[in-house]
């Protein structure tokens, strides 16, 4: 049943807004304000100070710029503390861009083989226009970052610093993404004409050669070796000459991304806690790391979260960055803003329904540097973010519990500090979820 708007029905909600003084108070409030300041919540605001018990992070932020880097950010971030941590360094950045660099042309060759695989499937097909809608773009997740450091190590930013492009990555995208729509109608059409493997072959490496220039030309050729050199706190200065980026993440860095693993909390019934979860469709490489996730309980994962940063190591974690946060004050709390008292209407969701209605879900990948504690129990969170200094204390951010309940997705932590039952169902043949799942990085 299909029932017209009439203008009798308009004219009542008309009288029916006028006749109550309220909405007159509050529409001059957003009106003159805008909605996120008028529905402002100062008591949030005074209760979000930047005073934690336990505290291990400090070190300078950094600044993924316009970019969608942030969870390479995050976890290079994550990364970089142990380095500091191990040689005794005060501030020590990994280069963004050069994992970038390479993030993007193995998302090329990703995009070329799921051409490839779906290219009997008619254009309008799900699949079909899943890849072409956004061939590649900035997005990931920390399993995509444990494909790339494993293959190609990490340099030390003053050997591959980040260019225009990689700062403002939108003209990059366009042209990329214009490129790979190009080569698939080419591979699509040598399918449909029974060209030989070889024939596809050469087209795809002429075509990733054409890719890697643009690549180059945009960001900076990736260097081959680098000198990894510091001065730490004592003032002692040390040079280790002539790495291959692999050497130094596997044999100067003593972390070993593999140890890690991605927790999620979704509170849905189609999504079962205690269960691994794998998105199709969602990875950066051909051969590289799954996106696997163990879904449990928000008391868990907080719990993992907590032994991890009381071993004196941060926590990589997603969330839904844009609800509820005070930018310029970099402070997250549930209760910043009073939207319901403002409009006088109900938004309420589970957060199950939230994200799976996709009115929330991850957007943003930052690093947890402490938690306060009362009675054992979490109070707050101190989060460093990769959005520059200006934002927060000097870069960090501050996030209350509630809102680490309802907007936090997922964390990253090493299986040590798993229980015995989460280890276990670690184990377990992983439920695959389709492509427009919300836990998709790269959607």
């Amino acid at each position: 049943m299909t029932n017209e708007l009439t203008f009798d029905q308009i004219n009542h909600m008309q009288e029916l807004f006028s006749g109550d003084r309220a909405n007159e108070i509050a529409q001059t409030a957003a009106t003159t304000n805008g909605i996120f300041k008028a529905s402002e919540n100062i008591r949030a605001i005074d209760d979000a100070n930047f005073n934690f018990s336990i505290d291990i992070d400090s070190h300078k932020v950094t600044n993924q710029n316009q970019s969608g880097r942030c969870w390479m950010f995050a976890c290079l971030n994550v990364i970089r503390f142990q380095l500091e941590k191990q040689y005794n360094i005060e501030n020590f950045e990994l280069s963004q861009n050069y994992l970038f660099f390479y993030d993007k042309l193995e998302k090329a060759n990703y995009f070329y083989q799921n051409i490839l695989n779906t290219a009997n499937e008619p254009i309008s097909s799900r699949d079909v226009q899943f890849l072409i809608n956004s061939p590649q773009q900035d997005g990931g997740d920390w399993n995509l970052i444990i494909s790339l450091v494993e293959k190609y190590g990490v340099v030390p930013i003053y050997e591959m610093n980040d260019s225009n492009c990689s700062i403002t990555s939108a003209e990059l995208n366009t042209m990329l993404n214009r490129k790979l729509r190009r080569d698939a109608v080419e591979l699509r059409k040598l399918v449909k004409e029974n060209a030989t493997e070889a024939t596809i072959k050469d087209y795809i490496e002429k075509s990733l050669s054409e890719v890697y220039r643009l690549l180059s030309i945009a960001l900076g050729t990736p260097p081959k070796t680098v000198d990894f050199t510091f001065r730490d706190k004592d003032k002692k200065y040390t040079s280790y000459q002539g790495l291959t980026p692999q050497q130094l993440y596997a044999d100067y860095i003593d972390i070993d991304v593999k140890d890690y693993v991605g927790l999620i909390n979704v509170p849905a019934e189609n999504m079962p806690f205690g269960k691994v979860y794998e998105v199709a469709l969602s990875g950066n490489m051909v051969g590289g790391t799954p996106n696997r996730y163990l879904n449990i309980k928000m008391d868990e994962l907080k719990q993992a979260t907590i032994k991890q940063l009381k071993s004196g190591e941060p926590v990589w974690f997603g969330c839904d960055v844009l609800k509820h946060f005070d930018r310029q004050k970099g402070i997250m709390s549930h209760d910043l803003y009073k939207f319901e008292d403002l409009f006088d209407i109900d938004f309420s969701m589970t957060k199950g329904d939230r994200f799976n209605y996709k009115e929330s879900l991850p957007t943003h990948a930052m690093v947890i540097g402490g938690v306060n504690l009362v009675d054992d129990m979490p109070t707050k969170w101190k989060v460093e973010n990769s959005w520059g200094e200006k934002i927060g204390d000097k870069g960090y951010c501050v996030m209350d519990d509630k809102w680490m309940e309802e907007f936090v997705f997922e964390v990253v932590v090493k299986k040590a500090y798993l229980t015995d039952e989460l280890k276990q169902a670690l184990e377990t043949e992983p439920v695959e979820l389709p492509f427009w799942n919300p836990m998709n990085p790269i959607a």
